[in-house]
């Protein structure tokens, strides 16, 4: 490729609208053009990455036995509503009409669509088990898109479903996609982890996202230094700290004027926060017969530790809850939000305590009257003995659930996402085999997704400097670009050019030669920003020496090379 054949469009400075480094940089490189909200055009140097990322996915996807395919954007409702998804998707999903006034959806997914594909053509339990992939534009309708193309509305996806006569089939199925999924992201060249993860809308039984490491990742992973252990925030077990002491305090009611925070209380106590728990209201409301009742629950959290939503709908009862209004506050408890306490609420609670809370003694809380909260609250004496479960995020230090070390937090970009669905889509649509008595049973399926445009944005997050990107070899629109110094005006360094490129281009090495005739520091600037790995300066001075330069984006100066050495050199760097 020659850069005067190519299309090449910097920028010196990033839109207004671009907000964090890997929009701002791909921006400047000019790989993308915004068309719209959350809508983008990907230009040919984005592109050349995309094409590199769905290669290694294809490569990886095929040695693993799964199938392409391609299924439509364009999803017909009804397959939809036979899920359920069609309401439960909410605004995302992007709906449309055609002429006749057939309702339709814009996929974000597919799990539908590969359903209806599958139950109409697997019949016996001899065609299994199968894996079929594709990649295909998504489109979701964000509410606030932005970042560029990490919470862009049209994206591009890989994703693929496995089908298996039983649970013991679709976990080996499960086994071979994790097991390609971290091949692929080897050869992408990122720092990667996957984590045990919730299944959210999707649904099924168990789930492990890919998280591209990066200090500006929007998602917490949790792991273990010592041992296997990864979740992200949302699934990592939160173990009880501490054990219940016997209680050494009488239960008091002191003032707390104006005192609504656990840390402005415990201040005011001259208490640790960690001797505070405070009180969230949930309100369910029920519907039968015609009549809405409503249930409440009370949780209590330590001062100092957050609240799972996550985890909160697993408990029992709470899978549809709501945070209670003001005006249900002041009538179940007959106090303002900041002073709700477990102890004697006016109305019948169900009390759900963090583990770590039940094993508190001699705790603070609320005492269900304003500006007033209780020291010295002890279970089983002053109130009784709550549900117990898991509410809590962890936090660095907490132990870890597998017993074998304390837990650290980093941030991550989910770009991947693996899912044991069973029979949650499969039952619904009733997709079944025969199976060797020749009854019929539901497929087990799994899936399969990895977000092709969104590994731009995070390899980039992993991947800068003050220049501009950073790409591994893998990604990079161009492994290796040739800059000629005076190439229209020295027939030594036109001639070396031709020559070096040539044979690169037959060792199979991704090159372009920039014949633009810039001047040396706004064509260094440029491939800087672009995020070329690997650059070779041809110049005449050089030359007269039998040397080229050669100088890797990260490197801080440049290494004279033979010229008879430099494609054997390139291999040596790229791996060939």
């Amino acid at each position: 490729m020659r850069a005067s054949r190519f299309f090449i469009s910097t920028l010196k400075e990033a839109p207004s609208d671009a907000e964090i480094v890997s929009h701002q940089l791909m921006m400047r490189a000019g790989m993308i053009k915004r068309l719209g909200s959350g809508i983008y055009t990907y230009m040919p140097t984005g592109l050349r990455v995309i094409r590199k990322v769905e290669a290694i996915i294809r490569e990886e996807m095929n040695k693993s036995g799964a199938l392409e395919l391609l299924m439509p954007l364009v999803q017909p409702a009804e397959l939809w509503q036979e899920t359920g998804r069609w309401d439960k998707m909410g605004p995302e999903l992007m709906r449309v009409k055609d002429r006749h006034g057939r309702e339709y959806a814009i996929q974000p997914t597919s799990e539908e669509v590969i359903t209806d594909v599958v139950r109409s053509e697997i019949k016996s339990y001899r065609q299994l088990p199968l894996n079929f992939y594709h990649i295909q534009t998504k489109f979701r309708d964000e509410r606030r898109p932005r970042f560029g193309l990490m919470r862009g509305r049209e994206f591009t996806m890989k994703d693929a479903y496995s089908f298996d006569r039983d649970v013991e089939g679709m976990q080996k199925s499960y086994g071979i996609m994790f097991d390609a999924y971290v091949r692929i992201f080897n050869r992408f060249g990122l720092k990667f982890r996957a984590v045990a993860a919730d299944n959210g809308a999707i649904g099924g039984t168990g789930s492990h996202e890919f998280h591209v490491i990066a200090s500006t990742g929007e998602d917490a992973l949790v792991y273990c230094p010592d041992s296997d252990f990864a979740a992200n925030m949302e699934a990592a077990e939160a173990l009880a700290i501490g054990e219940r002491g016997a209680a050494s305090e009488q239960m008091t009611k002191v003032p707390t004027p104006g005192k609504t925070k656990c840390e402005s209380v415990a201040e005011l106590l001259n208490l640790p926060l960690s001797r505070t728990v405070k009180t969230i209201a949930l309100t369910v409301e029920k519907e039968e017969e015609g009549k809405v009742s409503k249930q409440y629950f009370m949780l209590l959290l330590r001062g100092d530790h957050e609240l799972n939503e996550v985890k909160v709908g697993k408990v029992a009862g709470l899978a549809n809850h709501r945070f209670s209004t003001e005006a249900e506050i002041q009538e179940v408890y007959g106090t303002a939000p900041g002073y709700l306490g477990p102890v004697s609420p006016k109305m019948p609670v169900t009390i759900v305590a963090d583990r770590t809370v039940a094993n508190m003694s001699d705790f603070v809380c609320g005492a269900n009257e304003l500006d007033y909260h209780l020291t010295g609250v002890n279970w089983g004496r002053d109130l009784p003995e709550p549900i117990v479960a898991d509410l809590r995020n962890v936090v660095e230090g907490d132990a870890s659930p597998d017993g074998k070390g304390v837990l650290a937090i980093e941030r991550g970009i989910e770009v991947g996402h693996v899912f044991q669905l069973g029979t949650a889509y499969s039952e619904k649509m009733g997709a079944t085999y025969l199976d060797e008595n020749g009854k019929p049973a539901p497929l087990q399926m799994g899936c399969y997704g990895i977000g092709v445009t969104r590994i731009l944005g995070a390899a980039i997050e992993q991947n800068f400097d003050d220049k501009g990107i950073v790409w591994p070899d893998a990604l990079a629109p161009f492994q290796l670009v040739l800059c000629p110094m005076g190439m229209d005006r020295s027939e030594m360094v036109k001639a070396q050019v031709e020559q070096l490129y040539a044979d690169l281009q037959a060792a199979g090495v991704d090159v372009i030669v920039d014949d633009r005739g810039l001047r040396p520091g706004a064509m260094f600037a440029d491939w800087e920003l672009i995020g070329v790995p690997h650059r070779v300066v041809i110049g005449e001075r050089g030359l007269k020496e039998g040397n080229l330069e050669y100088q890797g984006r990260r490197d801080t100066e440049a290494t004279a090379v033979p010229v008879a050495e430099m494609v054997a050199f390139i291999k040596g760097k790229l791996g060939q």
